[in-house]
């Protein structure tokens, strides 16, 4: 039987004006699953994910990571949770401009107080398996849209994290590209056993997740089409 890598329970979030965004939120993701969760924009898609990364509090409700109650950690060990058990994929890449490819996969490492040699040598591998290990000594403005964003998968999946949150991680790339991209995570994800929570706007990426949700105010229903 597969472990629960996310599980949610009876989630609820208002703004602080008072406009609830969502109420009564189920959701339990296993490990080596892909759940894509659709919704129009303002639905409170990205807010989901701040919840699910401790960044941001729910109003009710209990948010399991990796056996971790949220709830019951402090900023501390929610920050220990993010770095050690998550991984980012992002629309707009967030790659530190100042480093190079190998230094930026590399950051979770260094976070976790790997010896650099070896954090670098991992970062390697990884940029190897997303095409662009003879690259990695090159900066990021030396790079296109479609290969930032493999850095960016590369650096996610660096230090094994058990969930990969994705927030419209192709909303910058071209069609063919975002197919790629896609493809690449999908693998990534399913061949290291970790289970991914994709946020989009597009139904292109939406279908090669395994289930396919939409956030409505009362909560996740199955999306079709």
């Amino acid at each position: 039987m597969r472990e629960d890598v996310l599980r949610l329970t009876a989630v609820s979030k208002s703004l602080p004006g008072g406009r609830r965004l969502f109420e009564g939120l189920d959701l339990v993701l296993a490990a080596g699953e892909q759940v894509a969760i659709r919704g129009e924009s303002g639905v409170g898609k990205s807010t989901l994910l701040n919840i699910v990364a401790g960044l941001d509090a729910a109003d009710s409700g209990e948010i399991m990571v990796a056996g971790r109650n949220l709830a019951g950690l402090d900023e501390t060990e929610r920050t220990v949770i993010r770095r050690d058990k998550i991984g980012f994929v992002f629309q707009a890449f967030h790659i530190l401009p100042y480093l190079d490819l190998a230094q930026n996969v590399a950051f979770p490492l260094i976070l976790q107080k790997i010896p650099r040699s070896k954090a670098i040598a991992r970062a390697g591998e990884l940029l190897d398996a997303v095409g662009l290990g003879e690259r990695r000594r090159s900066y990021p403005k030396e790079l296109s849209g479609g290969e930032l964003q493999r850095v960016a998968i590369a650096r996610a999946l660096v230090h094994e994290p058990a969930l990969i949150l994705a927030d419209e991680p192709t909303g910058n790339l071209d069609p063919d590209t975002a197919e790629q991209i896609m493809a690449l995570l999908g693998r990534s994800v399913k061949q290291r056993g970790a289970a991914m929570l994709l946020v989009t706007h597009s139904p292109t990426a939406a279908a090669t997740a395994d289930r396919q949700l939409l956030l409505t105010p009362h909560g996740l229903v199955p999306a079709h089409g």
